[in-house]
């Protein structure tokens, strides 16, 4: 089981990404553009990023010899920002969020499994395998609820 702060941080992180889907899917209603809103939403993580970077004096001496596939988290990024703002208003948060999770759920499994870009490896057993199933049942069955 993991250490309770590192867990309550991700658990923080992850009740922001339907905030930060509704919001700007809001905003990008409101411009009237989702490539905008993200233009925005981009801007202003840059801005706060930059401030963090102010207090934590990040290194960037190895930046040039780094691997070009380590630069496609900020494509992923801007494809999650972009789809979820285009997509979320009509999909609705619940339904665009829900396929977010079970994306995330099949891709985490196979990222642990064969301890792709240097992950530890976390095997695929058949107990995890129930475990990601049902936690995958549980998301599908909270939607499921909302229609009934």
């Amino acid at each position: 089981m993991p250490s309770t702060s590192p867990a309550l941080v991700m658990f923080a992180a992850g009740v922001g990404i339907p905030i930060l889907a509704a919001l700007n899917a809001a905003l990008g209603q409101r411009l009237g553009s989702p490539v905008g809103a993200a233009l925005v939403l981009f801007a202003v993580a840059f801005l706060t990023a930059a401030m963090a970077g102010l207090f934590a004096r990040p290194s960037f001496s190895g930046l040039f010899a780094s691997p070009v596939h380590l630069f496609g988290a900020g494509v992923l990024i801007a494809f999650y920002v972009l789809s979820i703002t285009w997509i979320a208003p009509s999909f609705g948060i619940g339904n665009a969020v829900f396929f977010v999770l079970i994306g995330q759920l099949v891709s985490a499994a196979v990222i642990d499994h064969f301890g792709l870009f240097g992950a530890r490896v976390l095997p695929m057993t058949p107990l995890r395998a129930l475990g990601l199933a049902a936690m995958a049942g549980g998301v599908f069955l909270t939607q499921m609820a909302g229609r009934a």
